[in-house]
């Protein structure tokens, strides 16, 4: 192929280099691949050097952008997938990313899952039910989920689910209170029998002057 002659920084937010050779623009590189590859002015390049670059160069990218996507929040691997393969980074280098990013830690949906619960119960607790249904759409399998779910106990957040919400409903009468209690805890997934013993429960606290409401 020839020999590079400069390796000038380019603009892009990347922080990329254009590699010229023989005086001719030839590609450009992530800045920290051309350090990591040792790349310098006055060395021959063959075109198989130069295509296993733009390879290297691909996967760091594609690793990049999914450790940006997981700066945020912790995510589910199919997440990162699909965010990966929404940007247009080709499946076998999605796989490598990936491989890596779980070989690190940093991908790992049994975890995923335990966070996700532990959130939900923490800020907005909801039946096991939907927080399974949630951790489908998040891609997860059964077995994981089933295992994050398993230890929940719809009666225990449906009740801290109502504590959040009971003290911020009127309660002239039960029947109103019981009407509107009911529907916020059904829209969080719990069933009928759970509504009913967590909205008279509440209700009696409230009532009795022990109710610990938020």
């Amino acid at each position: 192929m020839g020999v590079i002659t400069k390796m000038p920084a380019n603009r892009s937010r990347e922080k990329r280099v254009n590699v010229f050779v023989d005086d001719r623009f030839a590609f450009s590189l992530l800045a920290e691949v051309a350090v990591q590859e040792g790349l310098r002015v006055g060395q021959e390049i063959t075109e198989s050097e130069a295509a296993a670059l733009a390879e290297t160069d691909q996967l760091q990218r594609c690793h990049n952008a999914a450790l940006r996507f997981l700066g945020y929040r912790p995510r589910s691997e199919a997440e990162v997938r699909q965010r990966l393969r929404h940007q247009g980074y080709a499946e076998s280098c999605v796989d490598k990313v990936i491989g890596r990013l779980k070989e690190r830690g940093l991908v790992d949906d049994e975890a995923f899952a335990r966070f996700w619960i532990e959130n939900r119960e923490s800020f907005s607790p909801r039946s096991r039910r939907l927080n399974g249904l949630e951790l489908q759409r998040k891609g997860l399998s059964g077995a994981v989920i089933a295992r994050a779910t398993g230890e929940t106990d719809d009666s225990e957040s449906a009740y801290r689910a109502a504590l959040g919400k009971a003290g911020r409903l009127p309660r002239d009468e039960y029947a109103g209170f019981r009407r509107r209690l009911g529907e916020y805890l059904r829209r969080r997934g719990f069933d009928y029998e759970v509504i009913n013993k967590t909205t008279e429960k509440v209700w009696k606290e409230l009532e009795s002057g022990t109710g610990h409401t938020r």
